[in-house]
């Protein structure tokens, strides 16, 4: 795969700045990262939180080959390339990459562009300490369990869902530190998203005055949208700035809104993958709706309390059950109560007209045959659609 004679060191170490033999990486597990020379950033820098989290336990190795012939950075001359594949290799890559990628053996790229099916999308390969591929596609794994999917294998995926429930841990605890902070403290957690900062200020003004009427220790996050643009953007700063609630840090607000919404579409294909479907997997019928909230033009909401009690809305539906709290709030008398209560009062609200949609990119590869409206239980029309959108 590597051409590399008895004398060459033709692997690059990103912590060390050094060169190595090929020997480095004998009997270890090794995730091969493949890309060509334009990586989104946002995978890149969450990669590196995954890779950090295992750095010290040496699990595994990762090794960056780049991909650049029969692409379009083959259009750019030598010397362009070369300053893109060094700027990538020496700042952004604390893992091994190989020293130049004139070193990666062509017949090798032509095999992994026709059997391991890579086209431009970054994807990373497991080999086993025998050399093997163990796993195509382990990027999905990757999104959702980081380092504790080690060894990357199917067995380990299912052993991973069959431990798990529906749960605010689940759903976003590795997206942020605060999440898993505010679970222990058993506070209540509310992710919302959206791009309609009227209706975010609506919503999160309505929230804090029913937190504070009932006593109930409440913290927000603002989790965007699936495929943020500048309206989303502009939220962030307004609620930033206007101390609406918690949102991501500012400067890297982008790679946790994208981290976030990977994570559910990473669920969704892992399910389809291991044979689950929206009509027999309530973790694939909770994604669905969200992902449904998330096509709409409406805000959400997603409330838990704990590890086990969740509700969640679609925008006015929410807003118009906090406004009126006095109907239900009366039931909440102690915190413990409130999610449930909520998700009753919710739950007993079905707005007279709506439109709801689920927007599924092509690259998902399942389209389920039926779908079920997530606000009235009855099942969705299906269309094509072809969409180009700006703000």
């Amino acid at each position: 795969m590597i051409r590399s004679r008895e004398e060459q060191r033709p692997l690059y170490d990103g912590t060390k700045r050094t060169n190595e033999r090929l020997e480095v990486l004998r009997l270890k597990y090794v995730l091969l990262l493949i890309s060509d020379l334009d990586v989104p950033h946002e995978e890149l820098n969450v990669l590196h939180l995954i890779y950090n989290q295992q750095a010290m336990r040496h699990e595994y190795e990762v090794l960056w080959l780049p991909m650049v012939r029969s692409t379009s950075s083959m259009s750019l001359p030598t010397t362009a390339q070369d300053t893109i594949f060094y700027d990538l290799r020496n700042n952004n890559m604390p893992w091994y990459s190989v020293d130049h990628p004139s070193l990666i053996e062509p017949v090798a790229e032509r095999y992994i562009r026709e059997f391991w099916k890579f086209d431009h999308m970054p994807m990373v390969v497991v080999l086993d300490p025998q050399g093997r591929a163990s796993n195509l596609d382990a990027l999905p794994m990757m999104w959702i369990w980081g380092s504790n999917a080690f060894p990357f294998t199917k067995i380990r995926e299912k052993a991973l869902w069959a431990d798990v429930d529906w749960t605010i841990e689940l759903l976003a605890d590795s997206i942020d530190p605060r999440i898993p902070e505010w679970t222990r403290e058993n506070r209540v957690i509310c992710l919302y998203g959206g791009e309609d900062i009227e209706w975010i200020r609506k919503f999160t003004i309505a929230a804090r005055k029913v937190a504070t009427a009932l006593q109930i220790p409440l913290e927000m996050l603002y989790v965007g949208k699936r495929n943020p643009r500048a309206k989303v953007q502009h939220c962030h700063e307004v609620i930033d700035r206007e101390k609406l609630s918690h949102v991501f840090s500012v400067k890297e607000y982008y790679d946790y809104v994208w981290y976030f919404w990977i994570r559910l579409w990473s669920m969704w294909n892992s399910k389809k993958q291991l044979g689950m479907t929206v009509d027999n997997d309530l973790i694939m019928q909770e994604i669905m709706d969200i992902l449904t909230y998330d096509s709409s033009e409406q805000g959400w909401a997603v409330f838990s309390r704990g590890n086990h009690e969740m509700t969640k809305g679609m925008g006015e539906t929410v807003v118009s059950v906090l406004d009126n709290y006095q109907y239900w709030g009366h039931k909440v008398d102690h915190p413990d109560k409130f999610v449930p209560v909520l998700d009753e009062a919710i739950r007993g609200t079905h707005p007279e007209h709506h439109c709801n949609k689920l927007i599924l990119p092509s690259y998902t590869g399942y389209i389920p045959e039926r779908v079920v409206c997530s606000e009235c239980g009855k099942i969705m029309d299906k269309y094509v659609m072809y969409r180009c959108c700006n703000d």
